[in-house]
């Protein structure tokens, strides 16, 4: 297979980019692509499960009702019962391939998390992100149709409208991508007839994460600076339980063990969720991470326990194998002591605007997984249907890019990359400072609770921090570090715009200033595209007044 042309363009190796592959391998050239090495995803970090009714007790409208109770009024009910409907028969196909899913006397084991009605979680102890990734990429790896490389950082989508002989088109197209040889730095077109984003979610964009270094929002940026439309940008969820540790800031304490019984303390020891909803720990993630911020704000605590220490030794290590390992690791024995737990950065509910199938504004363009928006959702995800949105989007897009390939589009040569000009950088500090400015913007006001005020000053500290990166971008010689930087300052922006739009107080978006849900806003979403005026900037109305 050539390194500069295929059929298919995936970037990204996570769960849904393999499932995708590994389903059109039998029709087309496959190549995909992945900016670190391939199980460097949020994929392989995933620690919960994949949500899907198995149980007799439990229903496909209960699953429903609960992804519509946790999406707060702004899920898509189609995309809600199709996905739900389908889990089983997905989460079948990958025990198929491999997955050493838990079993029991009745089938899978199940586990139970918040939001959740009923035990509908199916796991692999708690590493079922990694045995997922690591059976897929087994069978990627083992496929002649498929080309995966590592080391490859996107820069910007090839378009019909930027080719010097094919301006003028009426709808833009896009035909793969430019892409850097993280080894090389060398920048070369990477063209195909269908390309589709994988690409993950954007968690750092913010100062404390559970998510890799990859996670840096390169697909939503591209896409938007294409002009395909971003949705619902507003919605982060902050995970309630990140280890609160200077040796493992990103360790996530999965869902899964608030499931099994754990209980959250202030560090004065009192049990502050009992009070707070009806399933006390058990509750939605923005209401546990609301719940941990205002505990520790209120008495200036660094952290909050998660305790476990109630339940059996001998229960907590068979459930829990790895979280036990790493944390004896640290020193921290979770059957006897607390565990240090404080919210971090986690997961995107809004992304592209797609379609369950992937399609996005632009022909050629696709976007599944973390890095869509296709309305399942809507205002706060519910736990572990993230992994199974992925899978299920995956099978819907290979149906949607066969399509395509039938019709025989005939790809463009590309031109090639130009530098003409540009020079390297003179010293990484100011990039470093850069890079971390605009991550501490995002997180101390752009957080899990905003207010005007503090909307306004992001947002035009943000655009002065876009206008320098901008102007690097255009000058210095590109760097993996350079490409990312500059699209989490977008994403970081598009955040912030979407938020401030948004005058109310919805699932993950808490405002100070309108703290109620409001019925004007109930089916409301917020929709962001780029300005078609070049001299407009880049995110519309950034930096203005509210």
């Amino acid at each position: 297979m050539s390194r500069t042309q295929a059929d298919v363009l995936v970037l990204g190796s996570g769960i849904g980019g393999l499932t995708l592959a590994l389903r059109l391998a039998e029709h087309a050239r496959v190549k995909v692509l992945t900016k670190k090495r391939a199980d460097d995803t949020n994929t392989n970090w995933a620690q919960g499960g994949i949500a899907a009714v198995f149980d007799g007790h439990d229903s496909f409208a209960s699953h429903v009702t609960d992804t519509l109770r946790a999406g707060a009024g702004l899920c898509d009910r189609d995309v809600v019962r199709a996905v739900v409907r389908e889990a089983p028969e997905r989460v079948r196909e990958l025990a198929t391939l491999g997955v050493p899913f838990n079993r029991n006397a009745r089938g899978f084991a199940l586990g139970r998390e918040g939001g959740h009605s009923r035990r509908r979680i199916v796991h692999a102890s708690d590493f079922t992100g990694r045995a997922i990734e690591s059976t897929l990429l087994d069978r990627v790896r083992a496929h002649r149709n498929i080309e995966l490389l590592e080391d490859q950082v996107a820069v910007d989508l090839i378009l019909d409208s930027r080719l010097s002989r094919r301006r003028g088109a009426r709808r833009d197209t896009v035909w793969g991508a430019y892409v850097m040889d993280r080894r090389t730095g060398r920048i070369r077109p990477v063209t195909a007839a269908a390309t589709v984003l994988a690409t993950g979610g954007c968690g750092k964009v913010y100062l404390y994460t559970t998510n890799p270094d990859v996670a840096t929002g390169d697909g939503l940026a591209m896409a938007y600076r294409a002009g395909a439309s971003v949705e619902s940008l507003e919605f982060v969820q902050f995970h309630p339980t990140c280890l609160f540790h200077p040796q493992a800031r990103t360790f996530l304490i999965s869902e899964a063990v608030r499931g099994e019984g754990a209980r959250l303390r202030t560090l004065d020891g009192d049990r502050f969720m009992v009070g707070v909803h009806p399933l006390a720990e058990l509750a939605p993630r923005d209401i546990v991470a609301r719940a941990i911020d205002r505990e520790m704000k209120r008495r200036g605590h660094p952290h909050v326990w998660l305790d476990l220490t109630h339940v059996p030794a001998a229960r907590i290590r068979a459930r829990f194998p790895n979280i036990h390992a790493k944390l004896r690791g640290l020193g921290i024995d979770m059957t006897r002591e607390p565990i240090p737990v404080v919210p971090a950065a986690h997961y995107m509910c809004g992304g592209v605007r797609a379609t369950l199938s992937g399609r996005t504004d632009l022909e050629g363009l696709y976007a599944i997984g973390e890095v869509a928006c296709t309305g399942l959702h809507g205002a706060n995800r519910l736990a572990s249907n993230s992994l199974l949105e992925a899978l299920v989007g995956a099978h819907h897009c290979a149906d949607e890019v066969r399509a395509r390939l039938a019709r025989e589009p005939r790809v463009p040569r590309a031109e090639p990359w130009r530098a003409v000009g540009t020079r390297p950088p003179r010293e990484a500090v100011v990039s470093e400072h850069h890079w971390d400015s605009v991550r501490r913007v995002m997180w101390d006001l752009v957080g899990i609770v905003r207010s005007d005020e503090r909307l306004e000053f992001a947002a035009r500290r943000l655009a002065l921090l876009s206008g320098e990166i901008e102007r690097d971008y255009a000058r210095l010689r590109l760097s993996p570090d350079l490409i990312e930087l500059r699209n989490i300052a977008l994403v970081g922006s598009l955040i912030v715009a979407s938020a401030s739009r948004r005058r109310e107080s919805r699932g993950l978006h808490t405002n100070l200033d309108h703290p109620k849900s409001s019925a004007i806003w109930a089916r409301r979403r917020i929709v962001l595209r780029r300005p078609t005026d070049p001299r407009a900037p880049l995110v519309p109305g950034s930096g203005a007044r509210l």
